[in-house]
């Protein structure tokens, strides 16, 4: 099986433009060239640009994406990955779906629609273009079928502890506690806690910690959860504390 770029551009939609450049940073190299210099995909370049467009539709830009198949040669194995999320992202889609559905009957009957059914699929995943890049895309799938699998009570729960962990931590900031306090570090120590008991996700891994500690810091949608940059400061410095001592 091969195909000129022409032919290609035309498959996928992507510009002859773009496969140029795709080849000349080393992404996706042609099988071959043809007369008069047509660039040429075999079997192995069109799979290898199949997985580039899977995970450039993930969020991912070039140099993430050029990682992502260094490190991952087998094919087969990373398109089973791939096609394991595109089926969590369908049923997300179809869950989304059926949620506004129900809100369009609700409207059109003149019932009051009811806020549990109104927002299933909307509310784990604001955050996944972070995960794929930071994780890949099997660390979303993981998590999100994990968020899934709960119940409503659960996830309730869940968002509970959350919000409560989120609230224990303005208020040591702004008791003046140090970060290597005993207080602190019990906030510390929950924390971590709390991350391990995400799936698809590196859990308490020192790297890992103290990596998300930065990023409250350096986000600003992170840094609100925490009183802003001063409080997403004082986690940042209480959980490198932690994950030196103790990861």
């Amino acid at each position: 099986m091969e195909r000129s770029i022409q032919e290609v551009a035309r498959l996928t939609g992507v510009t002859s433009r773009t496969l140029r450049h795709y080849d000349d940073v080393g992404l996706v190299r042609p099988s071959g060239v043809g007369a008069g210099g047509i660039r040429i995909y075999d079997a192995a370049a069109l799979v290898r640009l199949q997985r580039v467009l899977l995970l450039r539709e993930l969020g991912l830009g070039l140099p993430a994406i050029a990682e992502v198949l260094d490190g991952q040669t087998d094919d087969v194995h990373a398109l089973l990955a791939h096609r394991e999320w595109l089926r969590q992202e369908q049923q997300r889609l179809e869950r989304q779906i059926a949620s506004v559905e129900s809100t369009i009957d609700a409207l059109e009957g003149g019932e009051e629609p009811m806020a549990e059914h109104m927002f299933d699929g909307f509310d784990h995943t604001q955050y996944k273009d972070e995960v794929v890049e930071r994780w890949g895309a099997d660390a979303y799938a993981r998590s999100d079928a994990w968020w899934r699998g709960k119940t409503d009570a659960e996830r309730a729960e869940w968002k509970r502890r959350l919000s409560e962990l989120q609230s224990d931590w303005v208020a040591a900031a702004a008791s003046g506690v140090a970060p290597d306090s005993e207080a602190a570090q019990e906030l510390a120590r929950r924390h971590v806690e709390w991350l391990a008991s995400i799936p698809g996700t590196p859990g308490a891994v020192r790297g890992y910690v103290t990596g998300l500690g930065e990023m409250y810091v350096a986000d600003p949608r992170f840094a609100a959860n925490y009183g802003g940059v001063e409080g997403a400061g004082f986690v940042r410095d209480a959980l490198a504390v932690y994950a030196e001592a103790h990861l």
